[in-house]
């Protein structure tokens, strides 16, 4: 079931993609910051998820809490004059590959783990 809503989710947001009209360049700072924001949290879900610790409260909490943060800090960058948003999306880059490095292992350790039960069978 949570794969098929995912499914529905990512092809509404295709879908919308492309009927939204073209951002205005002044707002391509806030929107890269707030989609790495927003993939910091998917990829975080996706560990967690794979640990067994996922918990709905902190994922939204944390998805809509990252965006408004990093939104925030660039306009606060915007108004001194100071390009916060780089700081911000390094963080956030650097947050995904981690989740993304646990996942792997957690994913690499669970196939090694039923090859190895397979082979002593």
């Amino acid at each position: 079931m949570k794969y098929v809503i995912l499914l529905i989710v990512a092809i509404l947001g295709g879908i919308l993609g492309f009927m939204v009209p073209e951002i205005p360049y002044s707002y391509y700072d806030y929107t890269a910051v707030a989609i790495l924001a927003t993939l910091d949290s998917v990829f975080g879900g996706v560990t967690s998820i794979l640990k067994g610790k996922f918990d709905m409260k902190i994922f939204i909490s944390g998805y809509f809490g990252n965006a408004i943060i990093a939104i925030l800090l660039v306009a606060l960058g915007q108004k001194l004059g100071v390009d916060i948003y780089l700081a911000a999306v390094i963080v956030f880059v650097q947050r995904m590959l981690v989740n993304f490095s646990i996942t792997r292992r957690i994913l690499i350790d669970r196939k090694s783990n039923n090859t190895k039960v397979e082979e002593v069978q």
